[in-house]
């Protein structure tokens, strides 16, 4: 018996104008209780963990990423590398078992 797809939410890069806005895009993308689906690295990668929405495994389809990967651009050291903030968000949603499709 094959396992069921997992489900797939769409998040608009078009929304995404910082960090800020990012979360609250999220949240909205994968229809998160009161739209919450985490404001900090720390805090979605807890959201990930199960209470907040959905949980992994699910596929994020982020329409518009290069937008928002400019606007996600602040630097920041991440488990000894430096990356972008939009790089460091890509990997706490994929080592959270998310899907990441960007288009």
């Amino acid at each position: 018996m094959a396992l069921p797809a997992p489900p797939v939410f769409h998040l608009d890069g078009t929304e995404v104008t910082g960090e800020a806005a990012f979360y609250a895009a999220l949240g909205a993308a994968l229809h998160a209780p009161d739209g919450y689906y985490g404001s900090n690295l720390d805090a979605l990668a807890d959201c990930l963990r199960g209470g907040f929405g959905p949980e992994p495994p699910f596929v994020l389809v982020w329409h518009a990423s290069a937008l928002a990967s400019g606007r996600l651009d602040r630097r920041l050291l991440v488990a000894g590398r430096e990356g972008s903030y939009f790089e460091a968000v890509l990997d706490v949603l994929r080592e959270g078992g998310v899907t990441v499709r960007l288009r």
